[in-house]
């Protein structure tokens, strides 16, 4: 659920850098993922668990302002803090959604994901040739920290296949939006998906869109108010309300670094953990 979420905004933030790169960044993303897919929870300490802490808000952060843009236009900023009020707060309190309702919000975002795919390589593009530029090894690397929190997976249970069709989507997804719009034009719009609906002729799927962009971003943004709360506590309330204020002063590129340094750090602290339990045993 997560990357759905995440790619509404981060395609064009990681497009603005890479340009056709890219798809480079996503693949290194894909395979960051891949390898630490087993790797532990950090641990209990305080380091730990403010690391964690850093990366859910960042998330919801970026969900907020990914609801904010697609959802409410017209008033994105307020909308943005109000999801994070609402929505992480109603996760902190407790509120979970059934297993059945997020597998059937999987499978919408998925077919969603495959028609928006289909309709965008089936039209011909119209002037969007910019070229592919001599690779760009920063811009790939910060396009892969930008995507990686949303690769990865929420669950132990057949992580690496998880991974691999995470990748593959978000590989077609980048590949679909590139081909239509080009590099420029991708990542000059925080709505781009919007804009690639247009240009593909399209725009009767807006809709669609809109109903993806909630549900792409309120499940994913329930559970880790959940975690915020197992993790920091009540003191945890005091980290929603700056992610609020996040969400309403900041734009998505430096929230999505955030989020991304943040996982970086949350899987460095998983292999210590890892060596550590090693060690002990």
């Amino acid at each position: 659920m997560r990357l759905g979420g995440g790619l509404l905004v981060a395609l064009a933030a990681a497009a603005a850098g890479a340009g056709w790169w890219l798809l480079a960044g996503l693949v290194l993303a894909a395979i960051a993922a891949g390898v630490t897919a087993g790797v532990p929870e950090p641990g209990e300490t305080p380091a730990d668990r403010g690391v964690v802490v850093l990366a859910r808000l960042s998330e919801v952060a970026v969900y907020a302002i990914a609801f904010g843009a697609y959802v409410v236009p017209a008033h994105r900023e307020l909308a943005a803090a109000a999801f994070v009020v609402v929505v992480a707060g109603a996760g902190f309190a407790g509120l979970k959604i059934p297993t059945i309702v997020v597998r059937i919000a999987v499978g919408l975002l998925l077919a969603a994901g495959l028609v928006l795919v289909a309709v965008c390589v089936a039209v011909p593009p119209v002037g969007t040739a910019d070229g592919l530029r001599p690779p760009d090894f920063a811009g790939v690397l910060v396009a892969a920290v930008l995507v990686l929190p949303f690769l990865r997976p929420g669950g132990r249970e057949n992580a690496g296949r998880r991974v691999l069709l995470l990748g593959a989507l978000a590989v077609l997804a980048a590949f679909a939006a590139l081909y239509q719009l080009g590099a420029v034009r991708l990542g000059l719009s925080l709505t781009s998906l919007r804009d690639l609906l247009s240009a593909a002729d399209a725009d009767a799927l807006q809709p669609l869109l809109t109903v993806v962009a909630v549900v792409a971003t309120v499940v994913p943004a329930l559970a880790a108010g959940t975690e915020v709360r197992a993790r920091a506590g009540v003191p945890g309330l005091a980290g929603l309300a700056v992610a609020a204020a996040a969400a309403y002063l900041l734009p998505a590129l430096p929230v999505l670094v955030v989020a991304g340094l943040a996982t970086v750090f949350e899987l460095l602290l998983g292999v210590r953990a890892r060596r550590y339990s090693e060690t002990r045993e």
